[in-house]
């Protein structure tokens, strides 16, 4: 049976005793999936058309605790219900789960049924309809990095998430022998997300003592970041039926290497057929729309920084000489950077964003950038030359917000993500940012413990 289902083709699988469970999922603010398992028959006779699920999934924290103060939802309001509407173009096989589809949703407005704004997917569906109308196409790839443990999550969480033994003690990167030894989850996951329809090229050791990458071939935006969060999904759930765990955390361990999710953009003709950054009589055979584009990534970073690194967390990551980016520039083909120029020479040329982490949203991280290329070509920006040495030593360079509150600060005041994702949108995830930030400012944390325990 073919990873991608038509829904023909899962009721024939139904009637077949094939499948009996359907897995309805939205995205989360997170970009978790969240929804229904739904007994296979009654899905393929009614709930493929929409269900139903509580508003404050789009109101709350990475803990699924309510977070009070948000427009869209609230006690005030009752937390009434939002209609999950499958898409069936994304139906699927799980085959990492037994008897098993998959299908992704659209939010939408209980009253007249359009897109829930501030719906992670409605909101890059809106850009890349920006897009469209200007007879564009985005393609974009993300690429996963992570930890693999030997260990469960409950081990995990008796040793207070310390401690914990990787499943290789040494930097793996690229090493062959070394890798082979976490073949049997690896392979797990190249093969079950391939059977599911999701292209997988590879995977491979990376920076850190049992970091690991998996990358699957780019697509066109929403197939991206469609095919992204299933990713992160199955791959836990296959690490876990091994009795391992994994982490997406952008810095799980200050010591160790940060887990990137670098994203890979580009402009093409609507059909696909034509690469619109590629110029071969250009400088660095990039196009002035691609120029342009750039340079609009460029300047307005800082304001969506956020959207590429969510959490207390994410800004760890942020260190010299670590492959992730400390400063806002973009070089050739040179990893010191926030934003690398790929394939030049080629019609795959494209900008590699390097400023997010493997905890980012990619609808979220999608549409802002999209946002930052369109209102880059809007105002006509010429893109400076491009850096030359090691971003890290440069004094002069404009640098990535150093911390959540920094990140905040640009997002409340952009006047940009206003008009691109509307004031209301943003004000949504300005409200999520600030509450991650004072849940983070009031709890205590082990710098508090071991300063003060003794001490006062």
């Amino acid at each position: 049976m073919a990873g991608n289902l038509t829904f023909d083709a899962l009721k024939k699988a139904v009637a077949n005793d094939e499948i009996d469970t359907v897995l309805v999922c939205l995205t989360d603010m997170q970009g978790r999936l969240v929804g229904k398992r739904f007994y296979a028959p009654f899905f393929v006779e009614s709930a493929f058309d929409e269900t139903h699920g509580c508003s404050y999934l789009l109101a709350d924290d990475i803990d699924m605790e309510p977070v009070a103060g948000y427009e869209a939802a609230s006690w005030d309001k009752g937390y009434g219900d939002f209609v999950i509407k499958p898409d069936l173009s994304t139906l699927r096989l799980a085959p990492w789960l037994e008897k098993t589809a998959l299908v992704l949703c659209d939010v939408l407005d209980h009253h007249d049924h359009s897109d829930l704004a501030h719906s992670p997917r409605a909101m890059l569906k809106k850009q890349l309809a920006r897009l469209k109308e200007r007879g564009y196409r985005a393609y974009f790839a993300s690429e996963l990095e992570f930890y693999l443990f030997d260990e469960t999550y409950k081990s995990a969480r008796e040793k207070y998430w310390k401690h914990m033994d990787t499943s290789s003690p040494y930097i793996q990167d690229y090493m062959i022998h070394l890798t082979s030894k976490e073949e049997s989850v690896l392979r797990a996951m190249r093969n079950h997300l391939a059977k599911a329809g999701i292209p997988v090229e590879n995977s491979k050791g990376e920076a850190g003592s049992g970091q690991q990458e998996l990358n699957v071939r780019y697509a066109e935006g929403l197939d991206m970041a469609d095919r992204h969060v299933i990713m992160k999904n199955a791959m836990k759930e296959i690490a876990e039926a091994q009795g391992k765990c994994i982490t997406f955390m952008a810095k799980y361990d200050y010591c160790k290497a940060g887990s990137s999710s670098h994203v890979h953009n580009s402009l093409w003709s609507l059909d696909g057929s034509k690469s619109l950054f590629y110029d071969p009589d250009a400088p660095y055979t990039m196009s002035p729309l691609m120029r342009s584009w750039v340079a609009g990534q460029l300047k307005y970073a800082a304001d969506y920084t956020y959207f590429l690194a969510p959490y207390v967390n994410s800004y760890k990551r942020f260190q010299a000489g670590t492959f992730a980016p400390t400063k806002i520039t973009w070089s050739r083909d040179n990893r010191t950077a926030g934003f690398r120029l790929c394939g030049e020479g080629t019609k795959g040329i494209r900008i590699e964003c390097r400023i997010g982490g493997s905890d980012l949203n990619p609808y979220l991280a999608f549409a802002a950038l999209i946002a930052a290329g369109l209102r880059g070509i809007d105002e006509k920006l010429e893109l400076e030359e491009p850096f030359v040495g090691d971003a890290y030593a440069a004094v002069k360079l404009k640098e990535i917000p150093y911390t959540l509150r920094d990140a905040i600060t640009t997002l409340k005041n952009s006047e940009f993500l206003k008009e691109a994702l509307g004031e209301k949108v943003l004000n949504h995830y300005v409200h999520t940012a600030d509450w991650e930030q004072v849940e983070y400012d009031r709890r205590v944390t082990d710098w508090e413990l071991h300063r003060g325990f003794e001490r006062y």
